[in-house]
């Protein structure tokens, strides 16, 4: 993964496409702070959708408020149950124009860098394209998908 710019990803390509591409680490919990108020500042009805891995991909996408709502939530279990002096479980495409978004669970990281040999889907994308099915490769714990239930039942 590229750490050191932006990377601009095809605006044609297609959610596998994006989600397999290189994405950038938001390390630190003031970047995370910059990149919610970017999707807040830039977001618009429709544009996004928010799919929980493990759960029914989402057939429409979110309203504005729906994201504002998600991201509020989501920072506030990321701080809680991440709680290091670092972010870095959070990855976006471009930090100025983000497209896509993965978001893991601090509950189910694993080795994210994939040196286990095993792959860690992330918790949470945000995507501007429609979400393809992950479900099948890893099911989320049982606790996050009462998390997600609770937030959009």
């Amino acid at each position: 993964m590229s750490f050191a710019r932006d990377h601009r990803p095809d605006p044609d390509a297609g959610f596998m496409e994006r989600y397999e591409s290189g994405a950038l680490g938001i390390l630190h919990w003031e970047q995370l702070d910059a990149l919610w108020a970017t999707l807040r500042v830039t977001a618009r009805d429709g544009e996004w959708y928010v799919y929980a891995v493990g759960e029914a991909v989402p057939q429409a996408p979110v309203s504005a408020a729906e994201l504002d709502r998600f991201l509020t939530e989501v920072d506030a279990l990321l701080r809680a149950d991440h709680d290091e002096s670092y972010c870095g479980i959070v990855y976006v495409d471009d930090r100025e124009n983000p497209r896509f978004v993965k978001i893991f669970d601090p509950n189910n990281l694993g080795s994210s860098c994939g040196s286990s040999g095993l792959r860690v889907l992330p918790g949470w994308i945000l995507s501007t394209v429609p979400p393809e099915d992950l479900q099948a490769v890893m099911p989320p714990p049982k606790s996050r998908r009462r998390w997600w239930q609770r937030l959009f039942p």
